[in-house]
């Protein structure tokens, strides 16, 4: 068997353990060996049979996908290779399986390498393509979907692949009334950069797409991060970072900046502008690295590093004079990615009403893990963050409801999901565990029957809620302690993903090699009535108009997705807080007024317009057609009136129709559990 390293060492590893065979390594054999990414192909395929929920073994079937899923990750719409290529990449189909549990990852650079000649005579066709003339006349229209095309059998087919992509291209450039000499010159740019980026994939990044390939073929969440990924990882669950603070972007192949971090080493400075373009950096040894095409993902490595260090950036500045600023590295609060809140006063938003509302948007589940290990009195964490923002509520007043905004929450640690979920029950299960034998643990909430509010409450979700934000709705909606708001149903994550470190001691005393890590599903979830979220994800008490709930996004619609199922409900004690009628009339109102609103009328429009036309495989690229389509979709460009929180907005919840009837529902349920209490007494 060939090696892409042939100094791999014949090392084994099984359940954790360093297993030699019989031939004596010497120390520097076995150093040489960690660095290989063959030991990290085995130790990856080893976690996964032994780890994954499924218990699946990676055999002929799995190397059959691999080969599928690769291709697919690095060509979807078919545009490079050939069905020669892809007949020639075939005659492993059957045998991927067996090197790569022997360490052998060669077949993922051969193929890269291919792709990158590939690349190169398409990028070369496209130049050609964009400098001749089309006719924008001919009724002619192009497959769009990359599932609906087959690879192309010749040079003729994949030329008039290009010629329909360009031309597609340019009358699009067209239809936004574009010079079409600009026009051209962007998409020359445009195809340029994208060479320029693909040829500068580092060996990490082609073997976490390969590998990850792998993983996927086992459910669509399991994934393998390299060191570097690890890394990003890392301070996103954490929210902090050791760098200069500032938000950078590849744009024409300098490295421009966007934004400057408040609190951040370059504000404190002072010198660093937006608009200023990073064209050098100080890698530690007093030699300034041109970083001018160089990407994105390089000059932040560059740029990032420990606490109290320095690093030295040459700047251009817009008026084109260059300065060299030398920054001292500090750690940075990613605050604008954290839990925030906002206090409505009703009555002057929305005419004839009156209440504070409070909003709390929690755009993920952060928590700062290895803070949290190391026993740190404040580390990171979403649940820390929502029970100062409803301290700081009613230190400003109060509030006489809540609104938990999870629409733009795509989950983030379980420990986190359910702590917050305690928040805003007194005790009892908050999600039940399934593990691979069959056996299911009950998480409950353990903050000693704390209740931080029993004001009435509202969750707003969308299809983009999921996993841990699906176990939050699910709490609140099984205990009847509020009402979920939104779009017909959450994502529809159910499963637990476990990171586990590649890693592994091989020479006593020194500290393990990092190989990254590997994201994977061990766990399902469910929520205490005992319904599971895959696929299904959690139902929402009063549905909105939204295009993104049309959209193909929730887990149904993911390759390798696990299946629904149910187990024994819990044993809690609901709240009574909603029950069929308060939903009923919730509905009912808001039916009436959504159907009496301008705004509304307009996106049902849009969407109705998007279902009519979303299973059509191809588009005109005749000029007066698609100009006719766009002309008539122009609420699809507008914003979805499910209004995104933005991280970066400081106005959390925005004016407009979508977020006022949020309001308007909010205050209804506030009257309704009044009305019941009155009743009641």
């Amino acid at each position: 068997m060939k090696f892409r390293n042939p100094s791999r060492a014949a090392i084994a590893l099984t359940c954790g353990m360093l297993v030699l065979a019989a031939t004596t390594f010497s120390a520097q054999q076995l150093i040489k060996a960690a660095n290989s990414d063959s030991v990290t192909a085995q130790m990856v395929c080893k976690l996964v049979v032994a780890k994954h929920i499924s218990r699946s073994k990676i055999n002929d079937d799995i190397s059959a996908r691999l080969l599928k899923r690769f291709l697919e990750t690095l060509d979807p719409q078919k545009y490079y290779f050939t069905q020669d290529d892809v007949d020639t990449f075939s005659k492993q189909k059957l045998t991927l399986d067996d090197s790569l549990l022997e360490g052998n990852v060669d077949f993922a650079y051969e193929v890269f390498d291919l792709y990158l000649k590939r690349l190169d005579a398409r990028m070369k066709l496209a130049a050609e393509l964009i400098d001749a003339d089309h006719d924008f006349t001919i009724d002619e229209e192009m497959l769009f979907n990359g599932k609906d095309l087959a690879w192309s059998k010749s040079d003729k087919e994949i030329r008039e692949r290009w010629r329909m992509r360009i031309k597609y291209d340019l009358l699009t450039k067209k239809l936004e009334d574009a010079d079409m000499a600009e026009a051209r010159k962007q998409l020359h740019k445009r195809y340029y950069n994208i060479r320029r980026m693909m040829h500068q994939t580092e060996d990490f990044e082609k073997l976490e797409m390969y590998l990850s390939s792998l993983t996927h073929c086992f459910d669509p969440h399991s994934s393998y991060m390299s060191p570097q990924t690890l890394e990003d990882f890392r301070i996103i669950m954490a929210q902090q970072l050791e760098g200069i603070g500032a938000a950078l972007r590849s744009e024409d192949g300098f490295t421009r900046v966007v934004s400057i971090v408040k609190g951040g080493a370059a504000e404190k400075d002072g010198r660093l502008k937006v608009d200023d373009k990073i064209v050098g950096v100080d890698k530690g040894d007093g030699e300034l690295v041109d970083v001018i095409e160089m990407k994105l993902s390089r000059v932040v490595r560059l740029i990032r590093g420990a606490k109290g260090t320095k690093v030295r950036l040459q700047v251009k500045k817009p008026a084109g004079k260059l300065e060299i600023y030398e920054l001292t590295r500090q750690n940075i609060e990613l605050t604008s990615s954290r839990v925030k809140y906002k206090i409505i006063d009703a009555g002057k938003r929305i005419d004839g009403t009156n209440g504070r509302i409070a909003v709390i948007n929690i755009p993920s589940f952060y928590r700062d893990f290895a803070g949290a290990q190391r026993g740190l009195p404040n580390f990171t964490s979403t649940a820390r963050d929502v029970k100062q923002a409803l301290t700081d509520i009613d230190t400003e007043g109060g509030a006489d409801s809540y609104v938990i905004d999870l629409r733009s929450n795509g989950g983030g640690a379980l420990s986190e999901a359910i702590e917050v979920s305690g928040l805003f029950i007194k005790d009892g299960p908050v999600v039940q565990i399934k593990e691979p034998n069959g056996s299911v643990r009950s998480h409950n909430d353990e903050d000693g029957g704390f209740i931080a509010t029993d004001k009435p409450l509202v969750v707003l979700c969308s299809r983009m809620s999921a996993s841990a934000s699906e176990i939050f709705a699910g709490v609140i909606k099984d205990y009847r302690r509020g009402i979920i708001v939104g779009d017909q149903t959450t994502h529809g994550k159910g499963t637990v993903q476990n990171v586990m470190p590649v890693s592994q001691r091989l020479i006593p005393f020194r500290p393990p090699e990092n190989r990254g890590a590997l994201k994977l599903t061990i766990n399902q979830f469910y929520r205490v009535n005992g319904d599971s979220t895959q696929n299904k994800g959690v139902e929402s008490d009063v549905v909105l108009p939204s295009l993104v709930d049309h959209m193909d996004i929730g887990e149904s619609s993911l390759d390798n997705a696990l299946p629904f199922d149910q187990i024994k409900k819990a044993d809690f004690q609901a709240l009574g807080l909603v029950d069929a009628k308060v939903v009923a009339a919730l509905q009912q109102s808001s039916s009436k007024r959504v159907k009496a609103d301008k705004e509304f009328m307009e996106a049902q429009g849009a969407i109705d317009r998007y279902v009519a036309r979303k299973d059509r495989k191809t588009v005109s690229l005749n000029e007066a057609t698609l100009r006719k389509e766009r002309e008539a979709d122009k609420n699809l460009e507008k914003d979805d009136p499910e209004k995104l929180a933005d991280p970066e907005n400081e106005d959390i919840f925005p004016d407009g129709s979508y977020n006022d009837e949020i309001l308007r529902i909010t205050l209804d349920y506030g009257d309704l559990l009044k009305n019941q209490k009155t009743a009641g007494n």
